[in-house]
């Protein structure tokens, strides 16, 4: 089974994550996601100390797939450094596993 990967972003809205999401997956960049939120950020921000309201964007994909998909994010996400991060996922049920390889594999119509 290829690496799986769980990517994700934050963005300052709703409607911005469910963009994000839905780009990415329609790209074929990601099997599927979620996104959630809002939740309560505290960061650095050009030297100062910050707090804000964002919402979390999770997509799921392969290995593979992870530079052109965090290309894709950067490109059309609202902040000009967003934080894109991917962890690698231990152990996924067989048939999940073989349905994002399926979807994210660039000659393979997206059926699910």
């Amino acid at each position: 089974m290829t690496d799986l990967l769980t990517v994700s972003t934050a963005t300052p809205s709703r409607d911005a994550a469910l963009r994000l999401a839905e780009s990415a997956i329609t790209a074929g960049l990601a099997a599927g996601g979620q996104v959630s939120g809002p939740v309560v950020s505290f960061f650095w921000h050009a030297g100062q100390f910050g707090q804000g309201e964002e919402w979390t964007v999770s997509l799921k994909t392969t290995s593979a797939r992870y530079d052109e998909l965090e290309a894709h994010l950067v490109e059309h996400h609202e902040w000009s450094n967003p934080e894109v991060t991917a962890v690698a996922l231990a152990r996924v049920s067989a048939p999940y596993g073989a349905w994002v390889e399926r979807v994210t594999a660039q000659e393979v119509s997206h059926d699910g």
